[in-house]
């Protein structure tokens, strides 16, 4: 959804980060002519791949995703926090090219299975191309465009082995667009810097370096960016004399933590400057805490010195809530309004399914026109075929609410609002029925697996012909309220606390983020439908 970061005028004086707020990790960036374009990782969230778009740096809307169709992106069944990581978006002066990883497993043992695409578009906004399969060996894939018209992929290279180092290296190969494969021989180029965990590769050529941007440290507060060059694209290729590049490993008081996986773009007036990951704890000055937004996206002028070294402007390696703005005039975005009353022909763009696209056999904005119609399917603890639409949590203070019509059948029938982080932790407010109450509310958890109903009684609403649902954020806790009007809300179960719903508590090591989500459920498989009249999300400032 399109926001506005700043007020508008002719010429901006500061970035104001995050530039991308939510879960919004990986910032793959790049410049075509007065057109700045920002690609970021949504892991199990369908469509594949986000698109944000820019002309100061400052405003960005999102535009369409590329990977739209399951041809280009078969995620069914795929575990959390797998799917798409870390995409690379580059151009050649023809085409876009997104490589891009689909991580098939990567925490029940020592194997990561994943495989490396490339899709191409003349048109960013329009349809990409049918994937090209690169290879297997790693993930964060990355292509190089050199000045002699060759291609290059860099990946980094996963060892499974026992007692073997599993991030090993970056590895490099020719790409050859007229086979549409790799060619040549694979040479690891780069083992990394002491600070370990080397990921997310890519390439840039200046004054006659190669230049390897590279992410250490683990994608956690210890992450940072790492600079390396050399004369040869092949290497060997000496490290940044003050590495790392950018991190705030070391720094709690900190806005702006676990920064690190990074790349680099060239404004039209030679300014510099570095996109990164970031996340902003729940609690400030602690040396770890919980980021319940995500990893998101920020940006930070850079500045090239004599020794042809580059490094963050003003000084320092840390990152700036505040970042210098670019000379470019000030271009912000109209903003789409905050109520989504579902009147269109399709979803608005900060909706996200859960590994498979919208279809008609589960989704419908037509089959009762003016509302969202979800026909109700698998558990929310399931990986494979959930009716589920969702939004990030791009705000520590928001409220969201909805409109519900449903009438269940049974037990086995739901559908309602859920917080979500992924399909191990949940809190969800669901319209049921009881054998004796008839139709009901009631509030269903999942806590790292564990699954309760923290209610005493399910709130009998048997006669109700619609209820409205809310969540309400207050950063450390959340709640839910419901409505039989929209305007006299009242509460519903205790608070539950919003680090639950963060990467640093799902697994200690997950990847995305908050969500808020519609959903419907029938586990008894006749596909109850379930129609959503509106949705609202306010940030409360």
């Amino acid at each position: 959804m399109t926001q506005l970061l700043n007020p508008p005028s002719s010429v901006m004086t500061h970035i104001s980060n995050p530039v991308l707020t939510g879960f919004h990790p990986d910032p793959s960036i790049l410049r075509v002519g007065n057109d700045y374009y920002l690609a970021t990782s949504t892991f199990e969230w369908f469509p594949g791949v986000r698109i944000h778009h820019s002309r100061d740096l400052i405003h960005w809307r999102t535009v369409k995703s590329p990977l739209r169709r399951s041809s280009q992106l078969d995620m069914r069944g795929n575990p959390n926090s797998c799917g798409i990581w870390a995409p690379c978006l580059s151009h050649d002066g023809e085409k876009f090219h997104l490589i891009y990883t689909n991580v098939r497993t990567w925490n029940s043992g020592p194997f990561k299975d994943s495989h490396n695409y490339l899709v191409t578009a003349t048109d960013i906004e329009g349809e990409w191309s049918e994937p090209i399969y690169l290879n297997s060996s790693g993930f964060d894939p990355s292509l190089f465009h050199d000045d002699d018209g060759r291609k290059w992929l860099v990946n980094m290279l996963w060892d499974h082995r026992v007692g073997k180092n599993q991030f090993s290296g970056i590895l490099l190969q020719e790409y050859d667009a007229k086979q549409q494969k790799l060619v040549g021989e694979t040479k690891n180029i780069f083992l990394g810097t002491p600070l370990g965990l080397v990921e997310g590769p890519h390439i840039y050529k200046r004054n006659g370096w190669y230049y390897l941007l590279t992410a250490e440290g683990g994608t956690s507060y210890e992450h940072a960016a790492s600079l390396a060059r050399s004369r040869t694209l092949d290497g060997e290729y000496e490290i940044h004399p003050n590495n790392p590049l950018l991190s705030s490993w070391g720094h709690p008081h900190l806005e702006i933590r676990k920064a690190g996986h990074a790349s680099l773009v060239q404004t039209q007036n030679d300014e510099w400057y570095l996109a990164h990951l970031c996340g902003r704890p729940l609690e400030a000055g602690l040396e770890r805490g919980y980021c319940p937004l995500g990893r998101e996206t920020s940006l930070q002028a850079m500045e090239w010195h004599d020794d042809d070294w580059l490094y963050v402007q003003g000084g320092g390696n840390t990152p700036h809530r505040l970042a210098p703005a670019p000379k470019l005039e000030a271009h912000p975005w109209s903003t789409e309004p905050t109520t989504d009353h579902f009147d269109q022909p399709e979803l608005r763009l900060d909706w996200q399914s859960l590994r498979i696209p919208v279809d008609s056999s589960w989704l419908s904005l037509t089959d009762r026109p003016g509302f969202l119609r979800l026909y109700g399917r698998e558990s929310l603890t399931s990986n494979h075929d959930q009716s589920l639409i969702a939004r990030r949590l791009q705000d520590f203070h928001a409220t969201a609410s909805t409109k519900l019509e449903f009438e269940p059948q049974h037990f086995q029938q739901m559908a309602g609002m859920v917080a979500f982080y992924d399909s191990k932790h949940w809190v969800y407010l669901r319209v049921s029925r009881d054998e004796k109450l008839g139709k009901t509310l009631s509030i269903l958890v999942l806590d790292a697996g564990n699954y309760s109903e923290p209610l005493e009684q399910e709130i009998g609403i048997e006669g109700w012909q619609s209820v409205h649902l809310k969540v309400v954020f207050a950063k450390h806790h959340f709640h839910f309220e419901y409505s039989s009007d929209g305007t006299t809300w009242q509460r519903i179960g205790a608070d539950f606390e919003t680090y639950k719903l963060s990467d640093d508590y799902c697994n200690g090591l997950s990847f995305t983020g908050a969500f808020i989500g519609l959903c419907a459920q029938d586990l008894a498989g006749t596909k109850a439908s379930a129609d959503f009249d509106l949705f609202v999300y306010t940030p409360i400032s």
